[in-house]
């Protein structure tokens, strides 16, 4: 009788062991599946990929707002920089796709006196970007009038909600580095490696800002967590180059 117990008992743990072996098995084999799936689809990839815009030789990931083709008012100077010039074809230039979160990187300068602006998140339901995205000032906080009506119009700022510290910009005429990060409900405004910029959509404090605002008028602001970037036609001459955005 005891033989016989110690025998079942030795069969009863080699079965342990191989359903040990088996798990553990699968727990490689899962692994395995995991990477492979990871490499076939990169785009589960929740932090996504840099895409390029623009690098000085194209304008195909761009249009014209509520339009198919770049307005002529839009070319590639001599040293490879998105230009705006007013021309007889003119308007807002446009991704020709829709970015939510994201985190956009660029480089621009604007001419003497001139404002411009970098709009995200925008709809094309309404007449102009600007109704309904949130705007990167872009500005020449010398010798622009906007400048004159508080630090919430100057370069770097959420037009007309947030105020970014002036002297975070370069001086006309120079390149400036920009970095916008929109996550959620969450915003970040960069401006030559500073956070210029850090609002909450929402928030009380957004809120109460909207409030005293322009965009009161304008009941969509703000109100679309996805939509096209926009650069702006404002009468004045500015560049851009080296554009990329990650989707997040």
């Amino acid at each position: 009788m005891r033989l016989l117990s110690l025998f079942l008992l030795s069969l009863f743990l080699v079965a342990c062991q191989g359903e040990g072996s088996h798990a553990e098995g699968a727990e490689d084999h899962a692994e395995e599946n995991a990477e492979e799936h990871a490499e076939d689809h990169p785009e589960d990839n929740p932090t996504g990929e840099w895409i390029v815009l623009f690098d000085g030789t194209s304008l195909d990931n761009f249009r014209g707002f509520k339009r198919d083709t770049v307005p002529e008012s839009w070319t590639i100077d001599d040293d490879g920089a998105l230009t705006f010039a007013v021309s007889d074809d003119r308007g807002d230039l446009v991704t020709r796709d829709t970015f939510g979160d994201f985190e956009l990187e660029l480089e621009w300068k604007i001419s003497p006196a001139g404002n411009s602006g970098i709009i995200y998140r925008a709809s094309e339901e309404f007449d102009a970007p600007w109704m309904t995205g949130p705007e990167y000032q872009i500005l020449d906080n010398t010798a622009h009038p906007d400048a004159n009506f508080g630090d919430d119009r100057k370069a770097g700022a959420n037009y007309d909600m947030h105020p970014a510290n002036p002297d975070a910009v370069a001086e006309v005429g120079e390149w400036n580095t920009t970095r916008i990060v929109a996550r959620g409900n969450n915003v970040e405004h960069w401006l030559n490696g500073e956070m210029v910029v850090s609002y909450e959509l929402y928030s009380d404090d957004w809120n109460e800002r909207l409030a005293n605002s322009k965009w009161t008028d304008f009941p969509e602001y703000g109100r679309r967590m996805s939509g096209v970037i926009a650069f702006q036609d404002h009468d004045d001459p500015v560049y851009y180059r080296n554009i990329r955005v990650k989707p997040l």
